[in-house]
């Protein structure tokens, strides 16, 4: 008998053996998604969600603290059962899931759990921001808990995903999202209660992959968009609309979550009001498959960045403006704590900041809290001049440098803009130009390059504006 022969015929008889071994329908393990592990912090207050996979007809018993719940697998080996609600906690607890095996989940804390997600400014870890060094030695939070979902695409909505909670300190936090770091950090230092945070971001990416078919269904303006998703083939990329949302956030509902972060539009530019159409595709999508209603969005709008030209990034801004609109959003506005020549401005601790200001004021009735910088609300002509009225002016309207205010233009019915003097006069601006006798429009911080001095006495910027659609 040959070398080749005997080969062969040594895996056969393995084969054959650990076939007679482990016959068709063994019993498979129980198991849960990675949403659920060691070290997580699980949403205070509202029912729990705990699902996975076992045999068909399996039953499954889940004990969280006080309670235990029983399921069945169905016919596909996927079961569900829904733990009652728990109050805060920071003492530690175990989970345990038991069928034909056990899992014990160990060292659960019962807290706030934030989805954070986005392109590549959410992605900005720790490390490549401001002050690393000195960030990353003061991280240790062992009530933050910390989870970074790898990157993948996929053609389907998938049932688990590559990443595991982990305990927040010096030693883990470096390649952590900064934005949701220091989001995180600042809630929990303000709540004195456990944090958990989901990092899924991906750099580079558009908002259309991140966006689940139903959300497109629900906006008419993108109704090609939501027939192509239902044809998707094996040829995807991380551009293709869904494939994303498939792999990065199909897996983590319906766990239960306080609400999301959102940091992205970079690779979007250039689509104006279009992308407010996707952002409540987006965030209606979201909400529709978490089925926990319109729960908290926060979202950055852009830094100013100089190399998009023309007026395509503030179009952007006024798209991003518009999504306020949508129920239970918050903008935070970064056009003071830009770098002009990079994309990536280091500065994520104030952009973490802000955003936890607008969950502090409108998630946790903090009431007191002024959370956002003067807002456009109206105009009216007066002679030579217009006066424009804002909200969140806070303690008062102010300049950040103290200088006269800057990046103010105005036009007459000729539509021709030119740089105008601008005045705080109580809680007003009031806009003129010489060389506009008959004024029509302002219009705000217009231009990419614009790092306007306008802002509350909280330190807080005006967002840019125009009053025109022309």
């Amino acid at each position: 008998m040959s070398k080749t022969a005997r080969f062969e015929m040594i895996i056969t008889v393995c084969l054959t053996a650990a076939a007679l071994l482990c016959p068709a329908g063994a019993d498979a393990e129980v198991t849960v998604p990675r949403i659920f592990g060691s070290n997580m912090v699980m949403q205070r207050d509202i029912a729990l969600p705990v699902w996975g996979a076992a045999d068909a007809g399996e039953k499954v018993t889940v004990k969280l603290g006080a309670c235990t719940k029983t399921a069945t697998a169905d016919k596909d080996g996927n079961w569900k059962v829904v733990m009652a609600a728990m109050k805060c906690s920071a003492k530690p607890t175990t989970m345990t899931i038991s069928g034909k095996n056990k899992i014990e989940l160990e060292n659960i804390l019962i807290g706030e759990v934030w989805i954070c997600s986005g392109q590549s400014n959410m992605q900005w870890s720790i490390t490549r921001s401001a002050n690393p060094k000195e960030e990353i030695a003061a991280s240790d939070y062992p009530q933050i808990r910390l989870l970074s979902v790898k990157r993948a695409i996929n053609t389907e909505p998938q049932k688990d995903f590559s990443g595991q909670w982990q305990v927040c300190s010096p030693k883990t936090s470096g390649g952590f999202s900064a934005v949701g770091y220091f989001f995180g950090r600042k809630l929990h230092k303000e709540l004195k209660v456990p944090i958990g945070l989901v990092n899924s971001s991906w750099g580079g990416t558009r908002i259309e992959p991140w966006t689940p078919t139903v959300g497109f269904d629900a906006v008419p303006a993108l109704k090609k968009i939501a027939d192509d998703t239902r044809k998707l083939t094996g040829k995807i990329n991380s551009r293709t609309p869904r494939a994303i949302y498939n792999a990065m956030i199909a897996p983590l509902k319906p766990v239960a979550i306080r609400g999301a972060i959102w940091y992205q539009g970079e690779s979007n530019m250039g689509e104006g009001m279009l992308y407010f159409e996707k952002m409540k595709a987006l965030i209606g999508g979201w909400r529709k498959v978490w089925g926990q209603g319109d729960f908290p969005f926060g979202f950055v709008q852009l830094a100013p960045f100089d190399r998009y030209g023309g007026d395509r990034q503030p179009k952007l801004w006024e798209a991003q403006t518009a999504a306020l609109s949508i129920p239970n959003t918050g903008m935070c506005v970064t056009t003071d704590i830009t770098t002009l020549k990079n994309i990536h401005p280091p500065n994520k601790q104030d952009v973490g900041l802000r955003l936890a200001l607008w969950a502090l004021a409108t998630s946790y009735d903090k009431k007191d809290l002024v959370y956002s910088g003067p807002m456009y609300k109206s105009m009216k002509v007066s002679g030579k001049t217009i006066v424009l009225t804002f909200d969140h002016v806070g303690g008062g309207l102010a300049s950040r440098d103290g200088k006269d205010l800057d990046w103010f233009e105005i036009a007459g019915d000729d539509k021709a803009f030119v740089k105008a003097t601008a005045k705080i006069v109580g809680n007003t601006v009031v806009v003129s130009s010489d060389s506009v006798a008959k004024p029509a429009a302002v219009r705000f911080g217009w231009s990419q390059k614009a790092t306007p001095n306008l802002m509350n006495k909280e330190g807080l910027p005006a967002s840019p504006f125009r009053t025109d659609r022309w």
